[in-house]
């Protein structure tokens, strides 16, 4: 009969009730530091983490932003981009583009539907093994 009071007694203990539980930090801070620059010291209850990076990168523009991005508009872009960007923007109002929209829009329905003819022959053939 002393077994079951053991076994009661070992439950309570390996409980997670009666494990300890500790609260999360309030605050959690990462910075980057330079050269021989010294991590700040947490306040209170914060967890500060520091990533150590070269004295030359001190002034530098970070990677991420350093990357070019490609722009088709805008005042750096060429006079070509700018104007193939317009087009593009309005092609569905100009003469060929099979749209009940702008002037002359219904003169590209037939060669659209040549287009697509193309296209389904193109695949049908691929799909038979034919080129």
């Amino acid at each position: 009969m002393r077994v079951v009071p053991i076994f009661i007694a070992a439950a309570i203990l390996t409980s997670p009730l009666a494990a300890e539980t500790v609260p999360p930090p309030a605050r959690y801070t990462t910075t980057t530091v330079f050269g021989n620059d010294a991590c700040p010291t947490p306040n209170g209850d914060e967890i500060v983490v520091c990533a150590r990076m070269p004295e030359s990168d001190r002034y530098r523009i970070p990677k991420a932003l350093r990357k070019k991005k490609r722009v088709d508009s805008g005042p750096s872009a060429s006079w070509a981009s700018r104007v193939r960007t317009l087009e593009d923007a309005q092609r569905f109002t100009r003469p060929g583009s099979c749209t009940a929209i702008g002037s002359f829009g219904q003169s590209g329905c037939t060669q659209a539907m040549i287009n697509q003819w193309f296209e389904d022959r193109q695949q049908a053939r691929a799909a038979k093994g034919q080129y």
